[in-house]
């Protein structure tokens, strides 16, 4: 992790840093999120679909450690599952595990995802598992392999190319045929578990498109960075790689131009949509991911 990004994560996890943006709520996050209704999320997927880019939801909320919060806010989501089939839209929406109580119980966070795919089937909602640190990387697959196991065909999971089991990750999911996302990675990881320089992360990033794509395994590439667009245009049109295999994500409002472009130019294009109140940690990790996002928030505080 870059030490600007260590700097920023720091600052924004201060207790007063954290009260001075909380005080001014959505005003500033709004860039980056949908706002704290499902009526808001929803608005803004209308608004995509007018731009041809399709909308991922996603409630706010992880690290959870309480069963009766964990089981709200499985219902939370289920509400999100119902109104989005109400849609003409694809319909997609992204689970974090320790949102279901994944830190209290494996076994929890089965239940609460098992009833959220099988009322996603009747929706034809795709449920994506998104990945979290690297201390729950190994339940988070072994829930994802149990919910396969179970029937599902209606959930993805997530590789962090930073990570340096991911490829090894990969090779053992093989076997599911996974519907994987892979992104870079977002969280503060130490050097003996995850790479730290930009080209080896993204020559890993590439080489976990590949094997899946390669596989014949739907794959997203989610990402912001040219290089890796460029990259993944060019080898998908040299290996015959057919488009409705792959597709490519980006978080809303990073880049919007780009997200239009490239739905313009005929790629599943789908934007990463939350919402929720508990928006802060999601809020923070993306000011620290690009000095103009935390330029963006410093000018809406000194002007507040």
């Amino acid at each position: 992790m870059s030490l600007w990004r260590k700097s920023v994560l720091f600052i924004a996890n201060r207790p007063e840093v954290e009260r001075l943006v909380r005080r001014y709520g959505m005003r500033l996050a709004r860039r980056f999120i949908a706002g704290e209704t499902l009526e808001e999320a929803l608005s803004a997927v209308h608004r995509l679909e007018e731009d041809g880019i399709h909308a991922i939801l996603d409630v706010l909320g992880e690290m959870v450690e309480d069963e009766a919060m964990a089981r709200a806010f499985a219902e939370e989501i289920k509400k999100t599952v119902e109104a989005f089939a109400t849609l003409p839209y694809p319909r997609y929406v992204s689970v974090k595990l320790t949102q279901l109580g994944l830190d209290t119980s494996e076994e929890l966070a089965k239940e609460l995802l098992g009833e959220i795919l099988t009322l996603a089937q009747k929706g034809d909602v795709f449920i994506r598992i998104d990945m979290e640190d690297s201390p729950r990387v190994d339940k988070t697959l072994s829930v994802y392999r149990a919910m396969r196991e179970a029937g599902f065909e209606n959930v993805g999971i997530v590789l962090q190319s930073y990570l340096k089991r991911s490829e090894a990750d990969l090779e053992s999911l093989l076997p599911y045929r996974p519907n994987i996302r892979v992104v870079k990675g977002a969280y503060a990881e130490p050097p003996e578990l995850a790479y730290q320089d930009l080209p080896t992360i993204r020559e890993k990033f590439k080489a976990l498109v590949e094997k899946n794509l390669l596989a014949g395994n739907p794959t997203a590439i989610a990402t912001h960075d040219d290089v890796l667009i460029r990259w993944a245009k060019d080898w998908t049109k040299a290996k015959e790689i057919p488009r409705n295999l792959y597709e490519f994500q980006f978080l809303y409002g990073v880049r919007p131009a780009l997200q239009r472009k490239t739905a313009r130019e005929g790629y599943t294009t789908r934007a990463y949509v939350p919402f929720g109140e508990a928006w802060y940690p999601y809020f923070s990790r993306r000011i620290a991911e690009r000095p103009e996002n935390a330029l963006f928030v410093l000018k809406g505080l000194l002007k507040s």
